[in-house]
Protein backbone atom coordinates (compact mmCIF):
# COMPACT_ATOMS: atom_id res chain seq x y z
CA UNK A 1 0.00 0.00 0.00
CA UNK A 2 2.93 2.41 0.69
CA UNK A 3 4.27 1.70 -2.71
CA UNK A 4 0.51 2.92 -4.23
CA UNK A 5 0.74 6.02 -2.18
CA UNK A 6 4.41 6.89 -3.33
CA UNK A 7 3.29 6.51 -6.56
CA UNK A 8 0.56 8.54 -6.69
CA UNK A 9 2.45 10.99 -5.06
CA UNK A 10 5.04 11.61 -7.86
CA UNK A 11 2.37 11.69 -10.22
CA UNK A 12 0.47 14.35 -8.34
CA UNK A 13 3.59 16.07 -7.94
CA UNK A 14 4.41 16.39 -11.46
CA UNK A 15 0.94 17.60 -12.43
CA UNK A 16 1.23 20.52 -9.89
CA UNK A 17 4.77 21.61 -11.12
CA UNK A 18 3.36 21.54 -14.71
CA UNK A 19 -0.06 23.14 -14.20
CA UNK A 20 1.14 25.85 -11.73
CA UNK A 21 2.96 29.36 -14.11
CA UNK A 22 6.48 30.13 -13.63
CA UNK A 23 7.80 33.18 -15.09
CA UNK A 24 9.75 32.39 -18.14
CA UNK A 25 13.30 33.62 -18.47
CA UNK A 26 13.63 35.39 -21.72
CA UNK A 27 15.91 33.98 -24.09
CA UNK A 28 19.16 36.12 -25.26
CA UNK A 29 21.36 35.14 -28.26
CA UNK A 30 24.62 36.42 -27.74
CA UNK A 31 26.69 36.55 -30.74
CA UNK A 32 29.44 33.82 -30.95
CA UNK A 33 32.82 34.98 -31.60
CA UNK A 34 34.98 32.82 -33.71
CA UNK A 35 38.41 31.97 -32.89
CA UNK A 36 40.86 30.73 -34.64
CA UNK A 37 42.29 27.19 -33.44
CA UNK A 38 45.86 26.42 -33.35
CA UNK A 39 46.85 23.87 -35.68
CA UNK A 40 49.15 21.40 -34.52
CA UNK A 41 51.69 19.64 -36.72
CA UNK A 42 50.44 15.76 -36.33
CA UNK A 43 53.38 13.73 -34.50
CA UNK A 44 54.34 10.86 -36.57
CA UNK A 45 56.07 7.94 -35.52
CA UNK A 46 57.50 4.78 -37.60
CA UNK A 47 57.91 1.19 -36.08
CA UNK A 48 61.94 -0.15 -36.06
CA UNK A 49 61.06 -4.05 -35.91
CA UNK A 50 64.53 -5.01 -36.60
CA UNK A 51 64.47 -7.89 -33.91
CA UNK A 52 65.07 -10.93 -33.64
CA UNK A 53 62.17 -13.50 -34.70
CA UNK A 54 60.97 -14.93 -31.63
CA UNK A 55 59.79 -18.55 -33.81
CA UNK A 56 62.63 -18.60 -35.99
CA UNK A 57 65.69 -16.79 -34.36
CA UNK A 58 66.63 -15.18 -37.39
CA UNK A 59 67.26 -11.20 -37.41
CA UNK A 60 65.43 -9.97 -40.55
CA UNK A 61 67.10 -9.35 -44.16
CA UNK A 62 68.18 -5.85 -44.71
CA UNK A 63 66.13 -4.47 -48.00
CA UNK A 64 68.72 -2.85 -50.56
CA UNK A 65 67.18 -0.16 -52.49
CA UNK A 66 67.52 -1.02 -56.50
CA UNK A 67 69.27 1.90 -58.16
CA UNK A 68 67.14 2.61 -61.21
CA UNK A 69 69.94 3.87 -64.18
CA UNK A 70 68.82 5.44 -66.65
CA UNK A 71 69.17 3.80 -70.09
CA UNK A 72 69.77 6.06 -73.09
CA UNK A 73 68.44 5.84 -76.13
CA UNK A 74 70.75 5.22 -78.58
CA UNK A 75 69.44 7.84 -82.03
CA UNK A 76 68.44 5.97 -84.82
CA UNK A 77 70.46 7.28 -88.22
CA UNK A 78 67.72 8.90 -90.54
CA UNK A 79 68.48 6.67 -93.77
CA UNK A 80 68.56 8.04 -97.43
CA UNK A 81 64.98 7.99 -98.42
CA UNK A 82 63.77 9.50 -101.63
CA UNK A 83 60.23 9.24 -103.18
CA UNK A 84 60.39 9.75 -106.78
CA UNK A 85 56.84 8.96 -107.62
CA UNK A 86 53.80 6.31 -108.56
CA UNK A 87 52.40 4.14 -110.93
CA UNK A 88 49.12 2.89 -110.90
CA UNK A 89 46.80 0.44 -113.20
CA UNK A 90 43.24 2.10 -113.89
CA UNK A 91 40.40 -0.08 -112.48
CA UNK A 92 42.71 -2.20 -110.56
CA UNK A 93 43.53 -0.31 -107.49
CA UNK A 94 47.05 -1.66 -107.67
CA UNK A 95 49.33 1.36 -107.06
CA UNK A 96 53.34 1.05 -107.63
CA UNK A 97 55.82 3.71 -105.89
CA UNK A 98 59.31 4.22 -106.98
CA UNK A 99 61.60 4.78 -104.09
CA UNK A 100 65.48 5.71 -103.81
CA UNK A 101 66.66 4.14 -100.65
CA UNK A 102 70.82 4.74 -99.95
CA UNK A 103 70.75 5.60 -103.31
CA UNK A 104 69.27 2.28 -104.57
CA UNK A 105 65.58 2.64 -106.47
CA UNK A 106 62.99 -0.02 -105.96
CA UNK A 107 59.62 -0.24 -107.07
CA UNK A 108 57.50 -1.12 -103.64
CA UNK A 109 53.92 -1.58 -103.00
CA UNK A 110 51.68 -1.00 -100.46
CA UNK A 111 52.97 -2.95 -96.60
CA UNK A 112 55.82 -4.14 -98.65
CA UNK A 113 59.57 -4.35 -96.95
CA UNK A 114 63.12 -3.94 -98.92
CA UNK A 115 65.91 -3.26 -96.73
CA UNK A 116 64.45 -3.13 -93.39
CA UNK A 117 62.37 -0.37 -94.82
CA UNK A 118 58.37 -0.62 -94.78
CA UNK A 119 56.42 1.38 -96.85
CA UNK A 120 52.88 1.92 -95.27
CA UNK A 121 50.53 3.77 -97.75
CA UNK A 122 51.14 6.25 -99.77
CA UNK A 123 49.04 8.85 -102.60
CA UNK A 124 50.10 11.12 -105.17
CA UNK A 125 52.51 13.75 -102.73
CA UNK A 126 53.56 11.54 -100.26
CA UNK A 127 54.50 8.20 -98.85
CA UNK A 128 54.77 7.14 -94.89
CA UNK A 129 57.57 4.54 -94.28
CA UNK A 130 58.95 2.60 -91.23
CA UNK A 131 62.23 1.41 -90.27
CA UNK A 132 64.21 0.85 -87.13
CA UNK A 133 60.96 1.27 -84.94
CA UNK A 134 60.65 4.87 -86.69
CA UNK A 135 57.55 6.38 -89.02
CA UNK A 136 58.61 9.03 -91.60
CA UNK A 137 56.30 11.04 -93.83
CA UNK A 138 58.12 11.67 -97.36
CA UNK A 139 57.42 13.48 -99.74
CA UNK A 140 57.36 13.45 -103.50
CA UNK A 141 60.69 15.35 -105.09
Amino acid sequence: MGVVLLVWGIIGFKLIKALSKEPELPMVQQPISALPKSIKKRDTFELMANYRDPFLGTLPATKKKAVKRAVKKEPVSKRNIIYSGLVAQTGSGNTMFFVTIEGQQYIMSKSEEINGVRLLNGNGQSIKVRYDGRTETIVLQ
